[in-house]
């Protein structure tokens, strides 16, 4: 087995390490001991990750002697909620958690953006790590300190920002996914190509069916090379107020498409956003930005692996009115405007402010007419 890969997240006195490798999680004790404030911890996971991997987490903090409790949440994105999250704070001070406890965050993004935001709550702020076990949360959501709830409103748009001690990504435990859940991930992946890395991506149209196939060393270089890239934009933009924004490359129309399937099943966060940024490359090309070679190159890997590229079964009733309307409540309008990132190619995103409504609304409706 190699050896792990240490990405640093340089955030001053908030800097941690993303630990990349496969067998991790039977090592975690070791990595938390050195961090922790008081030798105790809180983990909390979902119904569907605790049955898999909250024994072997356990077995390796009793042999750190780190004391432990397990609160463990509903499966599902119906827990990054208003109850979900006051459930989990009334759990955790029920525990007696100190301000000296750490909590763990064990499972995927719902469970690292909920738990995320319950430390930066209980008792005005404790520590939290980050032990993603999705490859969506291993190379985005569990890095950069971004919590979240979703809202009647729209999704994650009441947080924090606020950074784990620590992220352990075991890429052992992807075995585990279902291969829908592994490839909505996997467009998380891409797209850290196709916003800034050229190079990437051209490694991912070679070694992408790897990375989803189990290979360890191709899967560890995916995850590691998007950590990389993550961690950069974050320590350059903590909070979002500039560069960061590049990291929605397709989420403006991916959350639309969330929030008209309705947050669930139908369609998973990651295949939105691949869809997402379909639509976003086409959109450039359409405004005379992005080559079309480049739109059709995007569109082939995605489609490839067997991500979606267009929108789902059943989209050809909506309206793009309403997908519009959906946009408008993104927590990235500013002034009214909506904020999309587009490309001049392949490795070469950037943020707009200044796509007029009508060719979006154009590029929508041409999309809902293919999709009927």
């Amino acid at each position: 087995m190699s050896e792990p890969t240490v990405v640093p997240v340089a955030l001053g006195e908030r800097s941690y390490d993303v630990v990349v490798g496969a067998g991790l999680l039977g090592e975690a004790g070791a990595y938390l001991k050195p961090l922790l404030r008081l030798p105790r911890v809180a983990v909390v996971c979902d119904a569907t990750v605790a049955p898999l991997h909250l024994a072997p987490l356990q077995a390796s903090l009793d042999a750190a002697a780190i004391r432990h409790d397990a609160v463990t949440v509903p499966a599902g994105e119906a827990s990054k909620s208003w109850d979900g999250l006051s459930a989990l704070l009334n759990d955790l001070l029920d525990l007696g958690i100190e301000r000296g406890t750490t909590l763990v965050a064990l499972g995927g993004g719902v469970i690292g953006d909920l738990t995320g935001l319950a430390a930066s709550l209980a008792l005005r702020g404790v520590d939290f790590v980050q032990i993603p076990t999705t490859l969506l949360a291993q190379v985005d959501s569990s890095v950069g300190g971004k919590t979240g709830i979703n809202t009647r409103h729209g999704k994650n748009l009441v947080g924090t920002f606020h950074q784990p001690r620590l992220v352990l990504a075991d890429t052992a435990v992807l075995d585990t996914l279902p291969r829908r859940e592994l490839l909505a991930g996997y467009a998380e992946v891409v797209k850290y190509g196709l916003l800034g890395d050229a190079a990437f991506f051209a490694w991912l149209e070679g070694h992408g069916a790897a990375v989803i196939a189990g290979d360890e060393a191709a899967r560890a270089h995916a995850v590691a090379e998007s950590c990389r890239a993550k961690a950069a934009i974050v320590a350059a933009d903590e909070r979002e107020a500039g560069q960061r924004a590049l990291l929605n490359l397709g989420h403006t129309f991916g959350h639309a498409l969330e929030a008209e399937t309705g947050y669930g099943a139908a369609l998973l966060h990651g295949e939105a956003v691949a869809i997402g940024m379909c639509l976003a490359f086409a959109l450039s090309a359409q405004l005379g930005l992005c080559p079309e070679a480049d739109v059709a190159r995007a569109r082939r890997h995605l489609a490839g692996v067997g991500l979606p590229t267009d929108l789902p079964h059943g989209a050809g009733d909506w309206t793009s009115a309403r997908l519009l309307d959906h946009m408008r409540h993104d927590k990235k309008v500013r002034d009214g405007r909506l904020t999309f990132v587009l490309a001049r190619g392949i490795g070469d995103a950037f943020v707009s402010r200044d796509v007029p409504a009508p060719a979006v609304a154009g590029l929508l409706d041409g999309a809902i007419a293919n999709a009927a």
